[in-house]
């Protein structure tokens, strides 16, 4: 593999647009796509935002979901004209009044939030569409239950002089990833019903018609009574499980419909044999019991490869029916080593996959995770820029 120049790179991370595009379609299989919302924050969890959010919107994504209104002005730099909603920023971020110009929702949870943005919108002319979150038990983001009625009524007052145009009422989740049987599972229908109340609530102050939102992927997967209008399809859309592993073994990919987006790939640097005896990397956390040959695989934390996966993560030879070699020694800023298998032949420029489809017999991210102490999320999200990004569709590098 090459990149884009036509060098052949130290490492790349391969992300499959058809996976992505499967992948949606699986999600949100029987939903219209005004009823479907694309998350592609973060830099779409690490698969490059604007190619993920094209193909987003070529398989009927009706919607696309960011965290940073500067987000949503970089989809729309890119050439995006559909609806878009931003849902975080702090006091004063000047990227507000460009989003609202911009045509992008915005997402509040209080009265500052909400001076903001009718500020914007007396600046530009342009009425603001807003979605009102209300915190229903994950008591991060959202307007908390108590305070609820004083912004409503502040947000139907600007509704009612034309300052405004609410959109949706919304909340997050925070158990829509263990299993039905687990107990922690009946906190989806506890603030699935506090979410109702807030909406009776905005209809109360005439606040009437308005769209809801609640599941995320894991929700949308399991919990169908949670769609509502829009389902929020994230971590799902690049081939990751949802669900939350500490409690259960999450269920296998295959039988989600999920397809792994991104290969993380790297090429070998060196290969030399140690005696029995000789420790491996910082602080001399792995020691040879026997002549080992090691292999040194160029990418480290620095690149997003986790530390805490020191002397637990591994990877595949390539061009070996997919030997596991195991990390051994501390995950370093820009390297990391691994013992090499009796019988096994490696020598530099060989390439190793560091995570991609399990059902290849890679490592998965989910593997990475359970070797961190982790979740999927994060692993494929931390993946630096160090790293180029290769895109293929219909199995052709674009």
């Amino acid at each position: 593999m090459t990149g884009h120049n036509g060098e052949v790179t130290r490492a790349e991370a391969v992300i499959n647009l058809d996976a992505i595009a499967a992948n949606l379609l699986s999600a949100s299989s029987g939903l219209a796509p005004d009823a479907v919302m694309a998350v592609v924050k973060a830099d779409a969890y690490g698969h490059g935002m604007v190619l993920v959010a094209q193909t987003a919107r070529e398989f009927g994504a009706g919607w696309l979901g960011v965290a940073l209104p500067s987000e949503a002005l970089a989809l729309r730099a890119a050439g995006d004209t559909g609806r878009i909603l931003a849902w975080l920023w702090a006091p004063g971020d000047s990227d507000v009044s460009s989003a609202v110009q911009a045509g992008v929702d915005l997402s509040i949870s209080s009265e500052w939030a909400l001076e903001e943005v009718l500020a914007a919108g007396r600046s530009s002319g342009i009425r603001p569409r807003i979605h009102m979150k209300v915190d229903t038990g994950l008591s991060r983001n959202g307007c908390s239950i108590e305070d609820w009625p004083r912004l409503v009524a502040s947000v139907a007052a600007a509704q009612g002089q034309g300052h405004i145009e609410v959109v949706a009422v919304w909340s997050h989740l925070a158990n829509a990833d263990v299993p039905l049987s687990d107990p922690l599972s009946a906190s989806v229908r506890e603030q699935h019903l506090l979410l109702n109340q807030a909406i009776e609530t905005a209809g109360s102050f005439g606040l009437v018609d308005l769209r809801w939102h609640l599941a995320n992927s894991a929700a949308t997967l399991q919990h169908p009574g949670c769609h509502g209008d829009l389902v929020r399809i994230g971590i799902a859309m690049y081939g990751v499980s949802p669900f939350d592993k500490r409690t259960v073994e999450e269920p296998a990919l295959d039988n989600l419909g999920l397809i792994p987006a991104m290969t993380l790939r790297a090429r070998i640097a060196l290969v030399k044999q140690i005696p029995s005896g000789a420790s491996v990397s910082y602080g001399s956390a792995w020691t040879a019991e026997a002549p080992t040959t090691v292999a040194l695989v160029p990418l480290g934390y620095a690149d997003g490869i986790p530390r805490a996966a020191s002397g637990s993560g591994w990877v595949t030879l390539a061009d070996s029916g997919g030997s596991a070699l195991p990390v051994v020694g501390r995950i370093a800023m820009d390297q990391f080593m691994v013992a090499v298998p009796t019988g096994v032949r490696v020598q530099p420029g060989d390439w190793v996959t560091v995570f991609g489809d399990s059902r290849h017999g890679a490592p998965s991210a989910q593997d990475w995770a359970r070797a961190s102490g982790s979740i999927g999320y994060e692993i494929v999200t931390r993946i630096g820029s160090r790293v180029p990004r290769i895109y293929l569709r219909h199995e052709v590098g674009l």
